[in-house]
């Protein structure tokens, strides 16, 4: 019996590895942070250390099934003052490039901003070799127009292609992250995953009824990397934090043991992760990796969809 391929995820943080675990299914993450790989390797996932800009792609071929992709996010994000943004129209060449066989990365890192900002086309490299039967890349909403135009290389190439901005509160996470997505299949035909939770659903699970404190009748805000300039963790930004307290005066919040600040395990169970995962590093590397990480009920209904899990349930039920 041939045994299964396994999925590839650069980028790796846990969400995508912990929700592909789920369905029954292996990732190989290509990771660079020293505690992102510990952590995944302290929770069994199969990690290489390595700079994803820098390595091979001809280990991979034909070895894998799936693709999933979330580079940095900091050049396009308010965290990171968007310093990305004026870098698109290049980042949009280099994909067009590297699509066509030709690699002009050099160039777009002297063209851009932010140094993180390259790392965006980087999928595309490793797409137009492997040719993986699905794929899933997340990124900020701001990324929205890049994932249009990988959208629209892998339509040229026969894939079934979505792209779209979900928030994994309407998937079930107890927490508003609105994530600008695409999913591809060169096996079947996608869309984005229908939500699960929200008006004329199941309810969103709301912060209390995840932490026992926290918004009584709502999600909890996005949780972030942390960071301060003291070098602080604080998980939620200060106009969460004040709107808390707002919402606290009129009865439709409770604080917890930290006030308004949540531990890292809070912020792991706020971004769907099981318990007992070994969170590794200091506070400030625990609240990073954490932050960084896409919940798991939206890496889950992403991946159903472009693996096809959700159409092979419906076939066995038919």
């Amino acid at each position: 019996m041939t045994e299964p391929r396994p999925d590839l995820a650069l980028f790796a943080g846990i969400g995508f590895a912990e929700a592909l675990r789920g369905h029954g299914r292996t990732e190989i993450g290509l990771e660079l942070s020293e505690t992102a790989c510990r952590t995944r390797a302290a929770a069994g996932h199969a990690t290489v250390r390595c700079d994803v800009a820098q390595y091979p792609v001809e280990p991979f071929a034909g070895r894998v099934a799936g693709f999933t992709a979330g580079p940095p996010c900091p050049p396009f994000s308010k965290a990171g003052l968007k310093a990305g943004i004026g870098d698109m129209h290049y980042i949009a060449v280099t994909i067009r490039d590297l699509a066509g066989g030709t690699d002009t990365r050099p160039w777009l890192n002297e063209m851009c901003t932010d140094p993180r900002s390259p790392l965006t086309a980087e999928p595309m490299r490793w797409l137009a070799a492997l040719r993986p039967e699905w794929v899933v890349l997340e990124q900020v909403p701001a990324v929205l127009p890049l994932w249009e135009l990988y959208a629209d290389v892998l339509a040229g190439w026969g894939y079934s292609v979505a792209t779209g901005v979900v928030d994994a509160a309407s998937y079930g996470a107890p927490q508003h992250r609105k994530r600008a997505a695409l999913v591809a299949s060169r096996l079947h035909p996608v869309r984005l995953p229908a939500p699960t939770h929200g008006p004329g659903l199941a309810p969103y699970v709301t912060m209390h009824q995840a932490l026992g404190w926290g918004y009584t009748g709502r999600p909890a805000p996005t949780v972030t990397g942390g960071g301060t300039a003291t070098g602080g963790a604080e998980p939620f930004g200060n106009g969460s934090r004040k709107a808390l307290h707002r919402a606290a005066d009129h009865g439709l919040a409770v604080p917890g043991p930290r006030g308004w600040r949540p531990s890292a395990a809070d912020c792991a169970t706020l971004q769907g992760f099981r318990p007992g995962i070994d969170w590794q590093g200091n506070a400030g590397a625990r609240h990073l990796a954490i932050g960084n990480a896409l919940p798991v009920p939206l890496a889950s209904a992403l991946t159903a969809e472009a693996a096809g899990i959700t159409h092979l349930t419906a076939a066995a039920a038919a």
